[in-house]
């Protein structure tokens, strides 16, 4: 059977977003115009505009569209500001993005992972991204400080290094907590502190490469 994944598209929006408190018009037409199904394997594109997690590529998946829409809100996102996506994965966060913000770092751990996204992006004309790779609880302090960091997923702390690339008035995004319990979380720093306000409980896909080491116990 085939999809209209234009209809599916316009039919998340409406039914998953529009209803959630999202009224971000630069947030409503980034997930009316990017193409979710382009980000996913043909075997799975079908359910691109579902409610369900679907694994993208390895360790990412899709989270719920009206969460990431409800958190990109929350962060105050500027057309001019330079934000970095932290575990972009399969670059869908990064491709939203650019439709919002001027300028996109994509952020992730392998070269190969890297390399398939900046290809995938470029496919699809997401020219303000740059896709480049590193240790994702060190950020990418050579391109910051950054308006805006995006940490793509849930995690159960925030690494300091992260907080330290925004410039005064950035904000970060993300999510904290367990498979049970959950809140997006938006940081703002200023000159010399940072804080911050939990948004909305959501658990989106986990990010591992911020996973705590267990305390060691006799």
């Amino acid at each position: 059977m085939t999809v209209d994944y234009a209809t599916a598209r316009r039919k998340m929006v409406e039914s998953q977003i529009r209803p959630d408190d999202v009224t971000d018009e630069a947030v409503i037409n980034a997930f009316s115009t990017v193409p979710r199904e382009a980000f996913l394997p043909k075997s799975k594109q079908p359910l691109a505009y579902s409610e369900m997690e679907v694994p993208t590529v390895e360790g990412r998946a899709f989270w719920c569209a009206r969460d990431l829409a409800k958190l990109l809100q929350a962060m105050e996102l500027d057309s001019g500001d330079l934000v970095l996506v932290v575990g972009a994965g399969e670059g869908y966060s990064a491709a939203l993005l650019n439709n919002i913000v001027d300028t996109v770092i994509a952020l992730e751990a392998t070269e190969e992972m890297t390399e398939a996204t900046t290809d995938r992006l470029a496919g699809l004309g997401a020219d303000r991204v740059a896709c480049v790779t590193g240790d994702l609880q060190l950020g990418y302090a050579a391109e910051g400080p950054y308006d805006a960091i995006l940490i793509n997923g849930r995690v159960e702390q925030v690494p300091p290094a992260l907080l330290e690339q925004l410039k005064p008035g950035g904000r970060l995004g993300t999510v904290i907590g367990t498979d049970f319990n959950a809140r997006a979380v938006v940081y703002t720093a200023s000159e010399h502190s940072v804080a911050s306000r939990s948004i909305f409980e959501c658990v989106p896909p986990k990010l591992s490469e911020f996973d705590v080491e267990p305390a060691f116990q006799f």
